[in-house]
């Protein structure tokens, strides 16, 4: 049975080869043929700082340690891709016996990605630096400005928008630009 729209699920992996998993995942999924099912993988990690002896660190920790998020559609063929993926020990909310997981609700899946500072919705979004968008949504709604950055996999753009005589760059997600 296959699902019409990608979803968002849940994979237990060994702890501490999460980003192994999500690599492996990416990987497989390309070599295979499965870019068409298998979208977004997402290791949930918060940066965290701590002063030390004066010096300033930064370090990820793992929100949900053991845990990886993909978005996919659920076919026979991306659930064996994803669940035969070496360092996944299953997915989260099935049955066993081969039964298909249940996929995480949207309220879920928007809050656990807001929290990380990720979009909640996937844009195909075709644009380069230089380009000029209009912003849809928002507080700079309205207004149009140029691309300095693009960050594929947080899916946020900078944008200059020119404001009172200046160039002010302003982060962006995918899904508040339109291509003009």
């Amino acid at each position: 049975m296959e699902s019409l729209e990608k979803q968002w699920y849940v994979l237990h992996t060994y702890s501490g080869y999460e980003n192994k998993v999500k690599a492996n995942i990416e990987s497989r999924a390309h070599t295979m043929g499965m870019g068409d099912y298998i979208y977004r993988v997402v290791v949930p990690e918060e940066t965290e700082t701590e002063t030390k002896n004066d010096k300033v660190k930064e370090t990820k920790r793992k929100v949900f340690p053991g845990y990886v998020l993909v978005e996919m559609l659920m076919s026979d063929d991306s659930w064996y891709v994803v669940r035969n993926t070496p360092g996944v020990t299953g997915f989260v909310g099935s049955h066993g016996a081969g039964s298909k997981p249940a996929p995480l609700l949207p309220d879920e899946i928007n809050s656990i990605l807001k929290s990380l500072g990720m979009s909640t919705r996937t844009t195909e979004l075709k644009v380069s630096l230089g380009e000029v968008v209009q912003i849809i949504e928002g507080a700079f709604s309205g207004l149009s400005g140029e691309i300095t950055e693009i960050d594929h996999d947080r899916e946020k753009l900078i944008v200059n928008i020119s404001m009172f005589g200046r160039d002010t760059p302003t982060e962006l997600d995918f899904d508040q630009v339109d291509k003009i």
